[in-house]
């Protein structure tokens, strides 16, 4: 049996993270925070695993950007995919956590009760975590490195442990720049989970809106 090693990382800090505002499939850019804890997790990645088999990243500009600092240092390139994105949160896109709660209390506390429903009528959990898996399952190569977000760490670490959704919710909101890391077996063997929200960067703290 195969088994591919998938280092998850979570995207450094954004502008929308510092001021707690849903950015799901919009982004706001790294901070200089984010460019720093970037820099770092590179210099991490290095060290554990080396020039990877296969770069993958979310499309989206802070995946991007943070992945640039690793690829800079090996002189590769990564394969962009837009299934790695964060979860589509629709209309809270660019709102604070307090306005959504306000303005949409049956919502959250539907979401808060655990029922996947689709934020600000975007995603469900249950579509993220079928598309995020698809891309995963996908990949070849000894060592995969994949920058990524918060949602999309959850659930592959949920569908790899086998959790049942929305067991996702039971795990911990992930931190800026820290390392999942997944030992997938392929279509019928049994993943381990290796690592979870392992910190690269002194300081980062998970947010607690994707």
């Amino acid at each position: 049996m195969t088994r591919v090693r998938l280092v998850l990382v979570r995207h450094g800090e954004s502008h929308w993270n510092v001021e707690e505002r849903y950015q799901g499939q919009e982004d706001s850019g790294l901070t200089e925070v984010g460019r720093a804890q970037a820099e770092m997790a590179a210099e991490v990645l290095i060290d554990r695993y080396g020039a990877a088999d296969l770069v993958l990243s979310s499309d989206l500009p802070r995946a991007v950007d943070t992945a640039a600092a690793y690829l800079r240092r090996i002189g590769g390139s990564a394969r962009t995919d837009a299934r790695l994105r964060e979860i589509d949160v629709g209309t809270w896109g660019g709102r604070t956590r307090a306005e959504v709660a306000a303005a949409h209390p049956d919502e959250i506390a539907a979401f808060n009760r655990g029922v996947d429903i689709p934020r600000g009528g975007g995603e469900t959990f249950g579509q993220l975590r079928e598309r995020v898996w698809a891309a995963l399952s996908e990949a070849v190569g000894a060592t995969v490195v994949v920058f990524t977000h918060g949602g999309p760490i959850r659930v592959a670490t949920a569908a790899a442990l086998r959790v049942p959704p929305p067991g996702e919710h039971a795990f911990a909101s992930v931190s800026n720049c820290s390392l999942t890391v997944i030992d997938h077996a392929g279509p019928t063997g049994v993943h381990r989970l290796v690592a979870y929200n392992a910190p690269t960067a002194a300081g980062s703290q998970a947010t607690k809106v994707e």
